[in-house]
């Protein structure tokens, strides 16, 4: 039986679409961007002549996320990246309200204003830096500021907040099937709000853990790096900050520009019913399901990009804004 497993495993792997040795090509600009108190690090490639795409990272990762992506876009994107506070090389505050989705969506502001400050954005985000781009993408006062917004692994907390609402008011068995399907998946949102363990996890255990468990649960080889720990450690925050309070309060939150969703249907933490109810809140939607799993940025990169080029592509660029 584990003969066979891994003869399994090692045909996957010989036909799978991941990128094993991806090189991030050195980014034609690294700068800081400051917002407040937080300095946040910045990289980008290709001409800023070019439409911008903004792609945005999400837990445990750093902007490394999209080493496999960014070299697919390059030839006809202004590409930028930036580590989110509390990851990669931007600064790491510690207090728990540094976190919540409104300091997050003005570092993004801060982000745009610095790379593309002319010209609106189209961006391209997973996991956490989906959820915090679902906070932007449905701000008003960003209207002229973002093109498009494609989103993968991420829904928005207060979109999920009224779906489980409608289904729990069902009073059917499906309704409550799913309901109780997503709460297993998310059984890690509890344990990330157990004070001290989860973060003392993360700083000491998981950095070299981690690549075990991708290769394991998403059959995808990642790599050990120095900082992840500290990642790790410090997104914890991201959860307590905001996931309970948008559960129990969510908002009417409508989408201010054209939204593409990719859904991963093999998505071992978010079910594809968290993302399948979006029409009330989303004018122009474009929704795509995929046989891949959560990471499927890092599984399926030309995926991910040609889907994102086409979409663009169908929004078009606007105009300046005056």
């Amino acid at each position: 039986m584990g003969g066979c497993f891994v003869s399994v495993y090692k045909f996957y792997m010989s036909h799978s679409t991941v990128q094993k040795n991806s090189l991030l090509p050195e980014p034609v600009k690294r700068s800081r961007v400051q917002q407040g108190d937080v300095s946040l690090s910045v990289c980008e490639w290709g001409s800023n002549d070019k439409p911008t795409v903004v792609l945005v990272h999400g837990f445990p990762d750093c902007s490394r996320l999209w080493a496999g992506v960014v070299p697919l876009l390059v030839s006809d994107f202004h590409v930028v990246t930036y580590d989110v506070r509390g990851a990669g090389l931007s600064d790491k505050p510690t207090p728990i309200k540094a976190y919540r989705l409104s300091e997050l969506m003005a570092d993004f502001v801060a982000v745009i204003q610095a790379v593309s400050p002319d010209k609106p954005v189209h961006v391209m985000a997973h996991d956490w830096g989906s959820v915090q781009m679902w906070e932007c993408a449905t701000e008003p006062s960003l209207k002229q500021r973002i093109a498009s917004f494609t989103s993968c692994s991420g829904p928005s907390l207060d979109h999920s907040g009224y779906l489980m609402r409608k289904l729990l008011a069902s009073f059917t068995l499906k309704g409550w099937g799913q309901v109780a399907v997503q709460a297993l998946k998310s059984w890690y949102i509890y344990y990330f709000h157990i004070p001290f363990l989860p973060r003392w996890q993360w700083r000491f255990i998981m950095p070299r853990l981690w690549p075990l468990l991708m290769k394991k649960i998403e059959g995808i080889p990642v790599q050990y790096h120095a900082q992840l720990g500290s990642d790790g450690s410090f997104g914890v925050q991201l959860y307590r900050a905001n996931v309970f309070q948008r559960a129990f309060f969510p908002r009417k939150r409508y989408a201010i520009a054209p939204v593409q969703v990719l859904v991963p249907t093999k998505d071992k933490f978010i079910d594809p019913v968290m993302t399948s109810q979006l029409d009330k809140w989303v004018p122009d939607l474009t929704r795509t399901e995929y046989p891949a799993g959560h990471w499927m940025v890092l599984s399926h990169p030309q995926f991910i990009a040609d889907s994102f080029r086409r979409f663009v592509q169908s929004v078009g660029e606007k105009p300046p804004l005056v």
